[in-house]
């Protein structure tokens, strides 16, 4: 494969040609060979959602020109929504899981029985107001009976509609969402209701299943991910604004480098908190390394830079789940902590031959031939950290000894930590400047790029980073989320130098205000906190519907099940949503028009595909530019 089609990073480019001297099974060679004679070309059925094996009838395939349905009868419509719909309940259930976690935390820590406290009491108490939660003076009872009303709501059936989206979603959209029967009851419910659909021989109507999808991303975006990134907030900080090395020149083999990876950042901070204690330094310094250092990687690395400055201990963050393999063959990594999500299989080849500890953190995960693990517990959340970091520190004489470093690799720094809370702090309390800067057209609307990173059709990042550049230029403000954030941050455009590759109103925008014109803010978790912040957007302009502000959210390279979900919430919520590669529904030509056309007098949606990078912003801006002129502005 082309340079191109394997990374926009040099440092991805510099340490795969180590994989490849090494002979390495690698992930670029993978995506190759599953291609038909190319390396994007595969299974037109599976490319087009018309296939199934769901039944012993199996695995069938549909063609809607032809007429040709599933043994059961089930239309190619309606196979390709309930696959989505499938793939749906895995996003959230994994997301939601994540939340749990975060519960548990929250309520063991108000309980004193970790090493973290309630580092936000002001968002703790501004937050079970929200919920219309009475505000005991204790912080502890407060956040007690946050979890206890969470955990109530999360447990509702599907019919009993949920008072997290009831406290906390626009008016507007809740009235819209009881009209269409998109109002959620709890997640579990919505979850349980979603999956017995799929069963075959249930629900073959592509509509209702696009509904009951639609349902399902609403009760996650409210109650999984808003409660989640809150929460978090309230336990580890609300991010705010500052510098944050990026790249894998963070990782220096004479350091013990101890890596937390996937998306929950619990033992993460807990191995921060020991780290900088003198005495874990000097047992570092006493196994031959110069010290002792955290490398934050991939979400769970975004979660904690978000919200941590950097110093030498906690010394910076990688990068998105692509250069996962380049992370382990750089040959400075001693312990790999792999929480939910984002780890990969092939992490026990690369712990054999690059000498690191690879130890699952959570019980959903697990490798093949690995058999050591510390399942994290909230309560023995010190412990556990303790128990990581010493085995990083036997290991480094072992790896540093048998293994060739790849050295001066790039390093940056990128601007990180956005949050509603730090852009009003911005703004001087208030979005009123940014409201002004909307109507005069020093910015003429905002971008959610809420995005993973993906091999399909471009390397990785690449098309991510052209999509941004093309808003930006212009004048249109982008906040990133998810394995997107980490393009952007390595990419440079999370730099207030940034500002060049602006239009003349951003760019001025950021002069103004000392900001890069890409925000940093987030993880794919916060997903749910930019509904907020839009939310707060509308409200400002005079409670403008949401589908009608200018705005848009933009998945430039989606990847997985989580992101799937994310792009039904967002056309649930009425936004203009962009996603790339094109979803695995072309082969049901009554659900493209469902999606692409029908969408917006449903719920005021608009889902746009579209592989070229300057097309699909022009179309983006167009939009954007329809409803400035709506609002007069």
């Amino acid at each position: 494969m082309e340079k191109e089609r394997i990374s926009q990073h040099a440092s991805v480019l510099a340490v795969h040609e180590r994989i490849l001297a090494d002979g390495m099974d690698n992930i670029w060679a993978r995506y190759e060979s599953q291609g038909l004679g190319a390396p994007d070309k595969r299974c037109p059925f599976c490319m087009g959602g018309v296939r199934c094996d769901l039944c012993s009838n199996g695995p069938c395939r549909a063609d809607a020109a032809k007429d040709k349905k599933g043994v059961c009868g089930i239309t190619a419509d309606g196979m390709a929504m309930r696959m989505m719909l499938l793939r749906n309940v895995m996003g959230a259930s994994t997301y939601h899981y994540h939340t749990e976690q975060t519960i548990k935390t929250l309520r063991a820590t108000a309980e004193g029985t970790t090493p973290f406290s309630i580092a936000e009491p002001e968002k703790l108490r501004r937050f079970a107001g929200r919920l219309g939660l009475a505000l005991p003076p204790s912080m502890a009872q407060c956040a007690s009976d946050l979890c206890d009303f969470a955990e109530e709501d999360f447990n509702r059936k599907a019919d009993e509609p949920s008072r997290i989206v009831a406290a906390l979603a626009p008016q507007e959209r809740q009235d819209l969402w009881r009209r269409q029967d998109i109002f959620p009851g709890g997640i579990y419910g919505e979850m349980l209701r979603a999956t017995s659909s799929c069963l075959t021989n249930v629900d073959g109507n592509y509509v209702s299943l696009a509904l009951k999808a639609m349902r399902l991303g609403v009760a996650m975006a409210y109650q999984s991910q808003i409660v989640n990134e809150f929460c978090q907030d309230i336990l580890f900080g609300i991010p705010r604004p500052h510098p944050m090395r990026v790249d894998l020149g963070v990782l220096d083999p004479d350091y013990v480098n101890v890596v937390p990876n996937g998306h929950e950042p619990f033992l993460g901070f807990a191995m921060v908190q020991l780290a900088r204690r003198p005495e874990w330094q000097d047992r570092a310094k006493a196994a031959g390394a110069k010290g002792l250092r955290i490398i934050a990687s991939i979400e769970t690395g975004q979660e904690m830079i978000q919200r941590w400055p950097m110093d030498e201990v906690f010394h910076g963050f990688t990068g998105n789940w692509l250069m996962q393999e380049a992370v382990l063959a750089s040959g400075c990594v001693d312990l790999f902590a792999c929480d939910m999500n984002c780890c990969m299989p092939i992490d026990p080849l690369y712990a054999e031959r690059y000498r690191f500890r690879l130890i699952p953190v959570s019980d959903l995960v697990s490798f093949e031939e690995v058999s050591e693990r510390i399942n994290y517990e909230p309560s023995k959340a010190a412990q556990q950290a303790a128990e990581l970091l010493n085995m990083a520190v036997e290991n480094f004489s072992g790896r540093r000894a048998a293994i060739e470093p790849v050295r001066n690799l790039p390093v940056r720094e990128a601007v990180v930590g956005f949050s509603t809370e730090s852009i009003l702090d911005a703004l001087g309390g208030t979005l009123d400047p940014l409201i002004e800067a909307l109507k005069k057209g020093a910015i003429r609307g905002l971008a959610g790029l809420v995005s993973c990173t993906t091999l399909r059709d471009t390397g990785q990042d690449v098309h991510t980073v052209r999509v941004a550049k093309e808003l930006i230029k212009r004048d249109i403000l982008v906040l990133s989320m998810g394995c997107g954030n980490a393009a952007m941050q390595l990419a440079g455009l999370c730099s207030p130098e940034a500002k060049e590759f602006a239009g003349a109103g951003l760019k001025g925008l950021c002069e103004a205000l000392g900001t890069p014109p890409v925000l940093s803010y987030g993880t794919c978790t916060d997903t749910g906190r930019i509904a907020d912040l839009i939310a707060a957007v509308s409200s400002a302009l005079g409670g403008v519907a949401v589908p009608d502000l200018p705005l848009a959210a933009v998945a430039p390279e989606y990847m997985e099940q989580k992101a799937t979900i994310d792009a039904v919430f967002a056309l649930a919520f009425g936004l203009y949503t962009y996603v790339n590669p094109v979803p695995t529904v072309t082969g049901a030509p009554r659900l493209v028009k469902l999606l692409t056309e029908d969408c917006p007098s449903v719920t005021g949606g608009i889902l746009n595909v579209e592989t070229d990078a300057v097309r699909a912003v022009e179309a983006i801006a167009a939009h954007i530019e329809a409803k400035r002129k709506a609002l007069g502005i």
